[in-house]
Formats: structure tokens, sequence, C-alpha cells
């Protein structure tokens, strides 16, 4: 345990001004990375089938790329106290050269080791990127957060596209062309990045860890179940939604048109979901988000053909629309300590999604997707009565005053 008589204070150099550009070239950063991340789902009834795998391991193969999460409280640790912008720099790279191989990996033991190493690059980079995001938001804390969950939410809706065309043109053995944008993303941040003014929270200081996590625990408990509760719809729906649709009847192109259309929807939400709670509340739209999401859910399995298109944009809409509040709620009551606590919410977070996805695999393997998707939908309501045990929120930049 590490102990001072330093009392712990904000980076001095956070300002109250939002930094658009040092911000929007971590989002973009966010938009390449993540990307890389989101080829799993859409080429997953591919992968099924040339390795000839079952839901369950399919299901598995998401958890271990979750792996590495559970080190994110210590990154987080280290990111308040020491500059680590490298991690933001390197990670597209690194990621991308790890996802661009799992067409490419002949066994599925060799394919987790690529989905691994990319966690590991991802985790480190979740634990830095968004705390840093929100030191350059100033004041505008929720508008950073919807800014920072932009641009993981539009690679993610891109890479259905990208990754479908680059295995009609170039096949599964030619994926690992596309490692090139992530090398070259690398070196794009590192040129606007280096010269950026950024204060971690506690530089020059150290940290009564003791105090922090009982300061943790009011916030975090609650937040634990609403986590859970969206644990099974968190990666079950997109790492499915195109086996679920193509067991259906739908092609692949149609099923990875439609985790795009979706997501972009979700892209929607994140960048409306921060801002809009910045003015009316985060306990405001959590409690929409979860309760509209839940009914979209449920119509959504219980429909059929083009009119699930509709559903699946509104879906989108709603479930991402919560993202970027849950990490806005984090960062605001921990302001000395961002990146610690984000560490301890990304693991949360992340675990509890690989456990999800996993179940959503088992159910799927025992009984069908449909029945899976439906008890996803139905677990999220657990999370409602947990939103109004967090903490009093802080509104907007007038409460931050």
């Amino acid at each position: 345990m590490i102990q001072s008589n330093t009392i712990d204070t904000p980076a001095q150099t956070e300002t109250r001004s939002f930094q658009t550009s040092p911000i929007l070239t971590i989002v973009a950063a966010h938009t390449i990375h993540d990307g890389y991340q989101g080829f799993l789902a859409p080429l997953l009834p591919l992968l099924i089938e040339k390795l000839m795998i079952t839901k369950t391991q399919a299901g598995l193969l998401s958890t271990f790329s979750l792996l590495p999460t559970m080190i994110q409280p210590f990154l987080g640790w280290i990111a308040d106290r020491k500059d680590m912008r490298w991690v933001v720099v390197l990670a597209p790279a690194v990621t991308g050269t790890a996802m661009s191989l799992v067409g490419v990996t002949p066994s599925y033991s060799l394919l987790a080791l690529a989905l691994i190493i990319g966690g590991f690059s991802s985790a480190v980079f979740h634990s830095v990127a968004p705390v840093m995001t929100g030191a350059l938001s100033g004041a505008h804390l929720g508008r950073g957060m919807s800014f920072w969950m932009v641009g993981g939410e539009l690679g993610r809706t891109l890479a259905p596209l990208v990754a479908v065309a680059a295995v009609g043109y170039l096949t599964l053995e030619g994926l690992p062309v596309l490692m090139t944008a992530g090398l070259l993303t690398s070196i794009i941040v590192y040129l606007r990045l280096r010269n950026v003014d950024y204060t971690p929270a506690n530089h020059g200081h150290t940290i009564k860890l003791r105090a922090v996590f009982r300061k943790m625990l009011p916030v975090f408990i609650p937040l634990a179940f609403i986590l859970a509760s969206r644990s099974l719809i968190g990666m079950g729906l997109p790492l499915f939604l195109p086996t679920f649709l193509t067991e259906r009847g739908s092609s692949l192109w149609f099923a990875g048109a439609s985790l795009t259309l979706m997501q972009l929807a979700g892209v929607t939400g994140a960048l409306l979901g921060g801002m809009i709670s910045d003015r009316l509340g985060r306990r405001v739209v959590m409690v929409i988000s979860i309760i509209t999401t839940t009914t979209l859910f449920f119509l959504f399995t219980s429909s059929s053909g083009w009119v699930q298109i509709p559903l699946l944009l509104l879906l989108g809409f709603s479930s991402l629309s919560i993202n970027p509040v849950i990490q806005a709620v984090v960062q605001e009551n921990f302001s000395e300590n961002r990146a610690l606590a984000n560490g301890f919410y990304m693991l949360f977070n992340f675990g509890m999604n690989a456990i999800g996805v996993a179940l959503v695999g088992l159910i799927g393997e025992k009984a069908d997707l449909h029945w899976a998707f439906n008890i996803s939908a139905g677990v999220v309501l657990i999370g409602l009565p947990f939103v109004f045990m967090l903490p009093k929120e802080i509104k907007g930049e007038a409460a931050r005053a």
C-alpha cells in the first residue's frame, strides 16, 4: 500500500476549456484502434466454419481479448502518476497487427493468442486515452466522453464493412494487409500529441490507496450491478448479431450491413448521450437508456425481415447512449484519481462483458440465439434500481464552477 501525507490535487494543467485539436486526435486513434477490435464479429461465421468450432468456443474468443483487462487498475495507478501518452501512440499499430492476423491463424489456440495480444494493447490504450481526453475536456466532461465514445463506436461501425469487403477482395489470408493503417495511425498520432501540454492527475504525488478505495465503494457497488445487467447485451449483441441473422437465412452482406447500421446509430447515441447528460443529469439519461433498450431488444427478436433495420437503429442509439454517461460519472467523482478509477471501471466493464458474452454463446449453444437474446434483454432491467443508488450527480459546467 502506498501512503503519504501529501493531499491529492487535480492535475494543474487541466483547464476549463475544451481542447478540440488534441481530443480529436485521440478520438481518431480510438476509431482506428476499435475498428480493428471490431473485426472479430463479422468474421466469426467464417472462423467458425474454417476452424470447426462451437458457439461456446466462439463466445470464448471475445473473452480471450478481454482477459488483459484484469491489469487495468494497475495501469490506471501508473497513468495517474506518469505521462503515458506513448501508449496512445503505439496501440493502433499493435492492435492493428494482432487483429489483422486473425484470418491467417491455422488453429484455435493461435487465434486466441492473437486476440490476447490485441486485448493487452487495448487494455493499456483504454486505461490512458479516455483519462487524457477527460483532462483535456476541462469543464465539458460529458462532451469529452461523448467524443471519446464516438471514436470507438465509429470504428466498430466501419469494421464490419471493412472486414467483409477485405475478405471479398483479399480472402481471409489477405487480411494482414490491413495492418498498414494501424502503423500509419501511430505515426500521425505521435506527431500530433508529442507537444500537447498534459500532466496526469497525481503527477509528482503518491496516493493513499485505502482512502481512495473507501471513496470508490459508494460509486462502484451500484455501478457494478449496472454493468453486470448490461454484460450479456454489451458484447453478446454485436458479436453474435451477424451469426443470429445468417442462421435465420440472411446473407453475410446483410448481416454485416445490419451490424454496421446498428453501430452507426450507436455513434449518434454515444455522441448525444454524454452531452445531454451534462444538461439533464446522468441518472435521467441512464434510466431512459435502460428502459428503451430492453423494450427495443424484445421487439427486435420478435420481428423478422427488413422491419428489423429501424429497430436495430433505435436499439443501437439507445443501448450506447449510456456508455459516455457512465464514464463521466466515474471521472467526475474521482478527479484526483481518474486513471485509477477508470482502470477499475474498465476492469468491471470488460470483465463482466467477457462473462456475459460467454454466457450468450453457451445459451445459444444449448438452446438458440433467439433465447439468448431474449434473456439478455430481460437482464438489462435488473440494473434500473441501482441507478438511483449512485451518488448525487454533477450537472454540466455550472455545477463544476
